[in-house]
């Protein structure tokens, strides 16, 4: 895998190739490496298993300190796969509260944020694709 970055490349059993894939992603594509999982109910009603996050869907925490605990999408950082909760802070040792940053699998999206109506038309679309397909 000497080319930079590759959308043919097929997978390899080395991890240091899949994580130079990532690492070396565009950022359209990066932006798919951030689907977190839907609500079992949001996935009967979009025909989807997981959806791109946005800023403003509420998310449930699956995994780690905050596991169990729901908040408010305040940042998504599509560079670096980070994303950013409402309410979800750290304590330093200085006295300030920091954000913590989680990765898309550790989520669940348990309510989207439809304000976009492109983001509700692709929604929308897949639903039906779904539908006519079967």
């Amino acid at each position: 895998m000497k080319i930079k970055f590759s959308k043919h490349w097929i997978s390899s059993t080395q991890p240091r190739k899949q994580r130079k894939y990532r690492a070396n992603a565009p950022l359209h594509i990066k932006r798919k490496f951030l689907s977190v999982n839907l609500l079992k109910d949001l996935r009967k009603k979009y025909g989807r298993r997981n959806i791109p996050v946005r800023k403003g869907d509420i998310v449930k925490i699956m995994k780690g300190k905050f596991k169990k605990k729901q908040g408010k999408v305040l940042i998504v950082k599509t560079k670096t796969g980070k994303i950013y909760i409402e309410g979800m802070q750290v304590k330093k040792q200085e006295g300030s509260k920091v954000n913590v940053p989680f990765r898309a699998p550790n989520l669940q999206i348990i309510e989207l944020n439809l304000d976009d109506g492109k983001r509700m038309k692709k929604l929308n679309e897949k639903k039906e694709i779904k539908i006519t397909g079967e």
